[in-house]
């Protein structure tokens, strides 16, 4: 009778001790559940603002869509007839533990034309605008003082616009990964628009 009364004990710990092990696990943060945060920039085709992000360590993912206009859920026809308020622009989700968002501004910066208002390139109309949209009041802080500093080499004024972030949404899905779906087009309208030379006008060779 006593052994099966310790028995019934050994059980009744064992059982409160995987219990309590789940909760501890639950509260426990996994190794994958880092955080993260959002930038979002508007430089022209967002086909051609994907692939300087995704090259870099630390970034998790990038998406092209619309933001910064007025009608909910535009389709890529309403928001290039220029209609609906929206820019193209990408959305990047990246590991603050690898990389700033100092250095995502960088890279913006040297993949856009800051002293054209209302285009980007080959592109025209406020749907192609260059502009960072901030998600927090750091963001917008960093983002001000990057376009500070970046005036000091130009005579023109930078016409980069520096709003907070708005609802974004995502472009179709043909639109997500174009230069990797389909590299010749996406070469050819790279090539035609002149981004690449106006880009060296601008930043120079390097």
């Amino acid at each position: 009778m006593r052994t099966v009364n310790y028995l019934k004990s050994l059980s009744c710990i064992a059982a409160i001790c995987l219990v309590l092990g789940g909760i501890v696990y639950a509260a426990t943060p996994s190794a994958g559940s880092a955080p993260t945060a959002k930038a979002t920039f508007a430089g022209g085709c967002f086909w051609c603002m994907e692939p300087p992000y995704d090259e870099l360590e630390g970034v998790i993912s990038t998406i092209s869509g619309y933001t910064g206009g007025t009608k909910k859920n535009p389709t890529y026809e309403e928001v290039s007839a220029g209609t609906t308020g929206h820019a193209e622009a990408v959305q990047i989700t990246y590991d603050p533990k690898k990389i700033s968002y100092e250095k995502l501004l960088e890279v913006f910066w040297r993949n856009i034309d800051p002293l054209t208002a209302n285009a980007q390139f080959c592109d025209s109309g406020s749907q192609y605008r260059s502009a960072i949209f901030y998600h927090d009041e750091a963001q917008k802080t960093l983002a001000e003082a990057s376009k500070k500093r970046l005036q000091e080499r130009f005579k023109q004024p930078i016409v980069t616009e520096i709003v907070r972030a708005s609802e974004f949404y995502p472009a179709e899905d043909y639109h997500q990964d174009f230069y990797k779906k389909n590299p010749v087009r996406y070469k050819f309208y790279r090539y035609g628009c002149g981004r690449d030379r106006r880009l060296q006008q601008i930043w120079g060779a390097n």
